[in-house]
């Protein structure tokens, strides 16, 4: 049997930031997969350069700034100011939609002004459905924020809880909309973004570039976990442990410590997944100017897409496409993607193009299902399993919305109390 001071589960970023901030090298990563780095790897096919999904870093954090300039070189990486759309109604308008109004028809601008100056808020709202009439009024929760929204978490907006995207929702009231009329100012938490030019694993390499190779362990999925004997088991090790860090998804490690309570509770830990596309043609489109697009139609069957070459400044058209589903849909990847060149070609982002490369990811988990009730009872496990020196970060071993830099931040956190010791 190995013995191990901490044994940390997945080699993701919140995996890989722990072992790297903690300072004592009495730890083992195991990961399922046959490579590191989550959701946060990079494809390279036919000269595309891809991410298994979308993602843009906005490092606020000193100390992880600082950690990733001293281990990447700023040659390597591109910096932007954001341009975000929505494709509403045949055209493209900025984002977010709450403080674009004005760009709407006149009919649909009054209607929009109209509910958002007699809607009436509450001191308490029941869902995030709730909250969005509550704070934006009718028209604009019914044309952009509730389809748009429904399409992301593929489920009923009611069984949100009311902060379910917590600081990453663009909140505004009237006098952000009459202001922005005239100053069009984004002041999202995301304006300006950062991206490597080699892909989104180019963080894990940095993550990575420190660490004992022989300190992480691929394709070993832990099947079960004795919280009592402090012994974790894959398909072929047992790990003796005296610290176990999870950044796997919360409900996965319930199931492998009991798998009857998550049986009881598993209706409380709700997610979507989502297919991603990623599409690479033999020239530019004629939309040069967008790095993403937000689209609520509920006809077309993607919410979100991407342009990679208007990020990376190349020469042939480069997409993700995002298509969100039940977590107990069939994905059809066929179908979604003969359906996504049609949407792609009504919308003009497409003519006569001749689709070069593709890839297709199906991430499972994507969007956290964030409940009132889930959140309570989250946060109750969380506590007993701190007694058993079990300790859950990041995205999904938190079980939260949050960013790339959210969950390292988590791995810094807990290293930070360890190291305090």
């Amino acid at each position: 049997m190995l013995k191990v001071k901490y044994l940390i589960i997945g080699a993701g970023v919140s995996g890989l930031g722990f072992a790297n901030f903690i300072r004592d090298d009495n730890f083992l990563v195991l990961e399922k997969e046959s490579e590191p780095g989550g959701y946060c790897r990079t494809i390279y096919k036919d000269g595309f350069i891809w991410d298994f999904a979308g993602h843009f870093f906005h490092f606020a954090n000193p100390e992880l700034k600082e950690f990733f300039n001293l281990k990447i070189n700023k040659e390597d990486v591109i910096y932007k100011k954001k341009i975000t759309k929505i494709y509403y109604k045949g055209e493209y308008i900025d984002y977010p939609f709450q403080k674009n109004i004005h760009q709407l028809s006149k009919e649909e601008f009054i209607d929009c002004l109209y509910d958002l100056s007699i809607k009436e808020e509450k001191d308490r709202y029941l869902s995030f459905q709730d909250m969005l009439y509550g704070k934006f009024g009718k028209s604009i929760t019914e044309k952009f924020l509730k389809p748009y929204n429904e399409k992301l978490y593929a489920c009923d907006l009611n069984d949100l809880d009311a902060d379910a995207m917590g600081r990453f929702f663009p909140y505004a009231n009237l006098k952000d909309v009459i202001q922005n009329m005239k100053l069009e100012e984004d002041n999202s938490y995301n304006q300006e973004f950062l991206y490597p030019k080699k892909g989104a694993i180019t963080f894990i390499n940095a993550l990575l570039e420190g660490l004992d190779p022989e300190k992480i362990l691929l394709n070993q999925e832990i099947t079960q976990i004795d919280i009592d004997k402090k012994v974790a088991k894959t398909k072929d090790l047992e790990i003796q442990y005296e610290y176990l860090v999870n950044s796997s998804p919360f409900d996965r490690l319930i199931e492998m410590i009991d798998k009857n309570e998550y049986s009881r509770n598993k209706t409380k830990y709700t997610y979507n997944k989502v297919l991603v596309l990623n599409l690479g043609f033999n020239k530019k489109s004629a939309i040069k100017n967008m790095h993403w697009v937000y689209v609520p139609d509920k006809e077309t069957n993607f919410y979100r897409i991407g342009f990679y070459d208007n990020i990376l400044d190349s020469d042939r058209l480069s997409m993700y496409i995002e298509i969100g589903y039940r977590s107990n849909e069939e994905v059809n990847i066929d179908y979604q993607l003969n359906l996504t060149l049609k949407n792609l070609k009504r919308m003009g982002i497409i003519d006569n193009h001749e689709l070069v490369a593709y890839s297709s990811i199906v991430m499972i988990p994507a969007y956290i299902h964030i409940s009132e009730e889930g959140q309570r009872v989250k946060e109750n496990k969380k506590k007993e399993l701190t007694q058993k020196n079990i300790y859950t970060i990041g995205r999904y071993g938190d079980w939260k919305y949050c960013s790339i830099e959210d969950s390292i931040t988590d791995a810094i956190n807990l290293a930070k109390v360890f190291n305090n010791k």
